[in-house]
């Protein structure tokens, strides 16, 4: 199951609709041909015209520019396993003994300021195709039928978003397409094995709200580490990342031998300089309080998201059910039972949010406000936020979120729960 949620998780980022009106069956065939900002301004000022269904497009040219600008700055420096979620890329969590290697043989040099550039611009694309997916839940219904696996995006930056550029061949490359089918090169057309479901969606004003959500999902841990200073970190470590990027020690990622062997010997000695290194001052704390907001938005949508879904009449290839309406995702189903839940486990996040809820650390009886730290941290060091004394500005008396905290959510959906989560948004 954790494997469908990663392909889902790839599939809502790069999908979408193609827009109910006349140009709806344009904007399909855009999504498959991977031209869709060529309609961008025709789409914007329909949109502007007060079509709910065009905002729709719009909001999801707008994704999709951010998400292809993203990936081309990170092939264009040479980031290292380009298929894997954007965490691990920043992170470089790759196996140790394992060798990473770039897609781009040729990559541009990348200074600090080019990587928080990258990061903000990324950012700012979220948000402002949030605004537009937000107006697009507003006026007429509409259901639009996209199929994801066809949606092509340019990952590399030529120009063109060729045959392979497809979510479909992501998923393959990834190991995450179980259960989907990929796209045929060069015709487009969907090879599906026997027995392999369609995964077609039906897109709608619901979804709409569905997808500013997942903006803010996605748009808050990026904010949180703008609002620090990363550079120590970026020159100690991120040449794991960039390989070839002319990284301050880049040229010694293999050095002498102290215990295994000298690739080895270097990736543990990166790793400790990497722990050493995640102590980041604070230079922007409005940024910093900003991810609050940010947090409870996604639980403010995710409500909205919900009203809309319970006010359906129709089950058209749902992205996210309503009990009365069939689940796409095999073995999970939605209940009032697993909505009731839902909603307590939102109130429950937005008391903790709000510093009602302490967070639970592990060396203190009295908890962790979140709220607090977000709102007038000046530093974040890692290591001694986990170990205690960085957290004693933060401890505070109250009540503390515990296993009760979510009983309901555990009750409706057990083991599955995060996977849950996941796909409600």
């Amino acid at each position: 199951m954790g494997r469908w949620a990663v392909a889902t998780a790839l599939l809502v980022v790069l999908s979408g609709p193609a827009a109910a009106s006349e140009a709806g069956d344009q904007l399909a065939q855009r999504l498959y041909d991977g031209t869709l900002a060529e309609s961008y301004d025709d789409v914007t000022r329909l949109c502007n015209e007060d079509n709910n269904d065009a905002c729709f497009a719009v909001g999801l040219t707008e994704l999709i520019g951010g998400v292809e600008g993203l990936t081309q700055a990170l092939y264009r420096h040479g980031a290292t396993t380009l298929s894997t979620p954007i965490a691990a890329m920043l992170f470089g969590m790759e196996m140790m003994g394992e060798t990473a290697v770039s897609a781009n043989q040729n990559p541009e040099p990348l200074s600090y300021e080019q990587l928080r550039t990258i990061l903000d611009d990324f950012v700012t694309a979220l948000d402002t195709a949030r605004s537009h997916f937000e107006m697009a839940d507003v006026g007429t219904e509409y259901v639009i039928t996209i199929d994801p696996l066809k949606v092509r995006v340019d990952l590399d930056g030529d120009g063109t978003a060729g045959h392979g550029e497809t979510l479909g061949a992501l998923l393959g490359a990834t190991g995450e397409l179980a259960n989907f089918a990929v796209p045929e090169a060069p015709t487009g057309k969907i090879k599906r094995p026997p027995g392999v479901p369609d995964s077609s969606i039906g897109f709608d004003n619901a979804d709409a709200i569905w997808f500013a959500g997942y903006t803010q999902v996605v748009a808050a841990p990026i904010d949180l580490l703008l609002a620090h200073d990363l550079s120590d970190f970026f020159d100690a470590y991120l040449h794991r990342v960039f390989p070839k990027a002319g990284l301050p020690m880049q040229d010694y990622s293999t050095g002498g031998t102290l215990f295994m062997d000298a690739d080895s010997d270097g990736q543990i000695a990166d790793l400790i300089a990497a722990i050493h290194t995640v102590d980041f001052p604070v230079i922007d704390p409005a940024r910093l309080a900003g991810v609050l907001q940010r947090l409870k938005s996604i639980t403010a949508l995710s409500r909205q998201n919900w009203k809309s879904i319970l006010a359906e009449t129709d089950d058209r290839r749902e992205l996210v059910p309503s009990p009365s309406q069939t689940s796409l995702v095999p073995g999970m189903a939605v209940t009032d039972k697993t909505v009731a839940a839902w909603m307590a486990t939102l109130d429950t996040f937005d008391q903790i949010l709000d510093g009602k809820l302490l967070v639970p650390h592990w060396r203190f009886e009295q908890g962790f406000d979140l709220k607090a730290y977000l709102e007038t941290a000046s530093e974040t060091d890692l290591v001694l936020l986990i170990t205690g004394s960085a957290a004693l500005p933060y401890i505070k008396p109250g009540r503390i979120v515990d296993a009760q905290s979510f009983a309901e959510a555990n009750e409706a959906f057990g083991a599955d729960w995060l996977n849950y989560a996941f796909w409600f948004n």
